[in-house]
């Protein structure tokens, strides 16, 4: 797969120049998935001209492949959503894992979602009756994107747009049935991973999206 940006800043340039109906709209707001997809939000979102928050997201990673998700947790406000893949969560089981493996890590990755809402608390908005586009970094399964559209689901937008620089079909068709709009810049037939559609995809640290969160 080419690597089409060189940063995360420049994916949210692009994707900014793909919402211009969204410019200097005081009734929507970018939310970027927490914590990679933040800075690709704030990018689009300084373009546009609009509000900019944070979305708190937990990927529920397979034990001993962490970056495989068989689901994810996302939480606004005090909304906790829980999205999993049956399907794949029983061919798991049926592979040797036990559900117990399974709980241990929703409970984990739950304590650290918490953790995560407490810390950054100037991501809370009133999301009633705005366009809310929601960001990250790229879709691999969906499942935290998922997650994320349901948690805002409940407090009443106007409606629920997905913005993506990258993302698998299959990601793209799931949260495509779940959002109002998906705008995903390219799907590549070759879909390995989102980082490798960047240059530089170096993990994003807490501090990082407190700092522009305050800015």
């Amino acid at each position: 797969m080419k690597r089409h940006y060189s940063d995360r800043a420049d994916a949210g340039q692009c994707i900014a120049a793909a919402l211009p109906q969204f410019s200097n709209s005081t009734e929507t707001i970018a939310l970027g998935l927490a914590r990679g997809g933040v800075p690709v939000a704030e990018a689009a979102a300084t373009v546009l001209n609009i509000a900019f928050g944070a979305l708190i997201v937990r990927k529920l990673g397979v034990p001993g492949q962490p970056e495989t998700a068989f689901g994810a947790l996302a939480v606004h406000g005090e909304n906790v959503v829980r999205v999993t893949n049956p399907s794949f969560v029983d061919r798991l089981l049926r592979q040797g894992i036990r559900p117990e493996d399974l709980e241990a890590v929703e409970e984990r990755e739950r304590a650290e979602l918490m953790r995560r809402a407490a810390e950054y608390q100037l991501c809370e908005a009133d999301l009633t009756g705005k366009a809310v586009i929601l960001v990250d970094d790229g879709l691999a399964t969906g499942c935290t994107m998922l997650a994320a559209v349901q948690a805002v689901r409940r407090r009443q937008p106007a409606a629920v747009v997905v913005a993506v620089p990258v993302g698998s079909i299959e990601a793209y068709k799931a949260v495509q049935a779940a959002a109002d709009s998906v705008v995903c810049l390219r799907i590549p037939g070759d879909f390995r991973a989102v980082g490798n559609a960047y240059l530089d995809f170096g993990q994003v640290s807490g501090e990082e999206v407190l700092d522009m969160l305050k800015r």
